[in-house]
């Protein structure tokens, strides 16, 4: 009898959105909701984002991956530009709750 190899693939997705002109522009490319300066650098982090499994995938030089504290524990940042940032969750191995946003 020869063994059986499964094979399992953990497909991870973007599963929400809080900032509509965000996702807007993730499932249309519409720059109407966001800075359009920010378009490349959105796009860049809304793809790894989506293909990404835990926060560590997110840990790329230039976006400053950091976990906020206080109240937000638990919900992860990376930079996009000044003080615009994308922030997000994971629950699982899904991205949820992403946001553009200025905090500071």
């Amino acid at each position: 009898m020869q063994p059986v190899t499964l094979q399992v693939t953990i497909r991870s997705v973007i599963k929400s959105f809080k900032h509509k002109g965000l996702e807007k522009f993730f499932l249309t490319g519409s720059k109407a909701g966001i800075n359009a300066a920010h378009a490349g650098k959105l796009r860049l982090i809304l793809g790894r984002l989506h293909a990404s499994t835990s926060s560590r995938d997110m840990n790329l030089p230039g976006l400053y991956l950091h976990e906020l504290k206080g109240d937000r524990q638990g919900v992860w940042s990376v930079r996009v530009s000044g003080n615009w940032r994308v922030t997000f969750e994971f629950d699982q191995a899904d991205a949820i709750a992403v946001n553009y946003e200025d905090y500071h």
